[in-house]
């Protein structure tokens, strides 16, 4: 499969960041249509205002993608109906068209029918040479609930559209994508510079690869009542401030240290930088305090790293259960740099299973790898305890702990979280946020400078830190995985681990001041 050879999605201050947040799959927008229709009486309307909003969306890139011929594409359903109004709009604004049509116009039924006999134009029948002359591509074939590959005239047509490097807009997804998934559905699709879709998004536009085909993903409004809603209970968000920003822990005029909680992380004797920046990250984020456990021979290298980190030795068994022992210290963080170890795991079984009401346990990494082939020992804790338990595993370290689970990034998230009972932030370029009883969170503004050493260290003290100040564990782990994308977006290229803590400050600041501005919705309420 050949991915598109074009960074794909917007920034982390894309517009939509304070819009509606929920995420549904193809039957679920297939029922938000059917109730929309059954109250307003008509489909068409809808239709109407998707298949003008494609042509506004091209018409506000003139400047990109010029104002040569445009090919529109045209499916045998709804989607080619959108497609013959964009059409229609996008002639009237001057834009010369050539609209070809898979199978035959007298063939269509419905609001396409309505649609296609609004065209004056004329009506080609799609074939290899559909694109001859074309500047920019609508492609209005398929739909998100399209269940096979692209073949014939069609595969064609999305290999030359990607070959000639012609601007394509997909409606809805781009053709060759299913809704729900993380991938196309077979060797090729379109490869989209903007996706257009109506009322909410879809997982694949979300989702890696599938969101590389999307290009810049465009939300539009076509009437669809926000109360259908209600009757649909969507289980997926995509990750924003929207979600999150009214419980972020922004500090008060009275706020002192003790208020902002207290982290404990645990440091290695050999990998000491996972711990130093897991431990700046928690400060940065906000924490009032993070103490660093550490064995004796190791606390001059924390000591020393970082004159804001509380160091306290471990020399006997005993000593890590004396430290859990103070309630005030409501953010206990394992695993970074720890080694995989019997220690390791014990450690965090004493965590989970001595934990106070309202403390938080965030393992990672070794802490997770410790529990290889004997997970449910884990499992068994994260249930017995009476406080929160995060787990943030790669996906090697969700193989150990999940060998038998498959499927996409939020597939897969979603069925570790109910059987760990934990909330399971699975990272990569699609990191999920699930929770146990629902929801789950997509972020789908990643930044590929993370993939280097030691930025999961960095993420992880972001959400123990923001557990300490109170947020509750999905809220927390969105909200870290967010910041933590935006950090590694604002520094760009040649980033490294060290430097994620030290970008917060410019993305705090900037979040703190449209926070104070925007007149948030309480779509926050849904991930409790």
């Amino acid at each position: 499969m050949v991915l598109p050879d074009h960074h794909a999605g917007a920034g982390p201050w894309e517009a939509d960041l304070w819009g509606p947040a929920e995420v549904l799959t193809v039957q679920e927008m297939y029922e938000a249509d059917r109730l929309a229709i059954a109250e307003i009486g008509s489909g068409y309307p809808l239709m109407e205002r998707a298949g003008a909003g494609v042509a506004a969306r091209v018409l506000a890139r003139r400047n990109e993608v010029g104002d040569g011929p445009a090919a529109v594409l045209c499916g045998p359903g709804n989607n080619g109906g959108d497609g013959f109004i964009a059409a229609r709009h996008l002639q009237a604004a001057g834009i010369p068209v050539r609209l070809a049509l898979l199978g035959s116009k007298d063939r269509l039924s419905g609001d396409a029918a309505t649609a296609a006999a609004a065209w004056e134009g004329a009506v080609e029948p799609l074939n290899e040479n559909s694109l001859d002359g074309a500047a920019l591509v609508v492609d209005a074939l398929f739909g998100a609930g399209l269940d096979r590959p692209l073949s014939g005239v069609p595969a064609h047509l999305a290999s030359a559209a990607h070959d000639a490097r012609l601007p394509v807009f997909a409606v809805d997804v781009p053709s060759g994508i299913a809704g729900d998934t993380a991938r196309p559905l077979g060797d090729v699709a379109f490869r989209a510079l903007e996706t257009i879709t109506f009322f909410r998004k879809k997982p694949a536009h979300l989702l890696v690869p599938s969101r590389l085909f999307c290009g810049d993903v465009h939300v539009i409004d076509i009437g669809i009542p926000a109360r259908v809603l209600d009757g649909i209970n969507p289980r997926c968000r995509a990750n924003g401030p929207a979600l999150w920003a009214r419980a972020f822990p922004w500090r008060k005029a009275e706020a002192h240290k003790y208020q902002a909680g207290h982290v404990v992380i645990c440091g290695g004797a050999r990998m000491t930088g996972a711990a130093q920046l897991a431990s700046r990250a928690a400060l940065r984020v906000g924490a009032g305090l993070v103490t660093v456990v550490c064995t004796p021979g190791s606390l001059p290298i924390y000591a020393l790293a970082n004159p804001s980190v509380i160091t306290q030795p471990l020399t006997d068994p005993a000593d890590f259960a004396e430290v859990l022992a103070d309630p005030r210290r409501n953010a206990v963080l394992l695993g970074p740099g720890n080694g995989v170890s019997e220690e390791t795991g014990g450690r965090a079984l004493l965590a989970l299973e001595s934990a106070p009401t309202g403390r938080a346990v965030v393992l990672d990494a070794d802490a997770l790898s410790s529990f290889e082939g004997r997970a449910e020992r884990l499992f068994a804790a994260v249930g017995g305890s009476a406080g929160d338990a995060v787990l943030t595993p790669h996906d090697g370290e969700f193989h150990r702990l999940f060998p038998d689970l498959s499927g996409n990034r939020l597939e897969r998230a979603s069925a570790a979280a109910a059987r760990s009972g934990a909330v399971v932030v699975l990272k990569g370029p699609d990191t999920v946020v699930a929770a146990p009883e629902g929801p789950a969170v997509i972020n789908g503004a990643a930044a590929p400078w993370l993939a280097t050493a030691g930025t999961g260290d960095v993420l992880a003290g972001l959400i123990a830190g923001l557990l300490a100040q109170g947020m509750v564990p999905v809220m927390a782990a969105s909200a870290a995985v967010w910041l933590h994308a935006a950090a590694a977006s604002t520094f760009g290229p040649g980033m490294i681990a060290e430097d994620l803590p030290d970008a917060l400050p410019d993305v705090m600041a900037e979040l703190h001041s449209a926070s104070r501005a925007v007149d948030h919705q309480d779509l926050f309420n849904n991930l409790r």
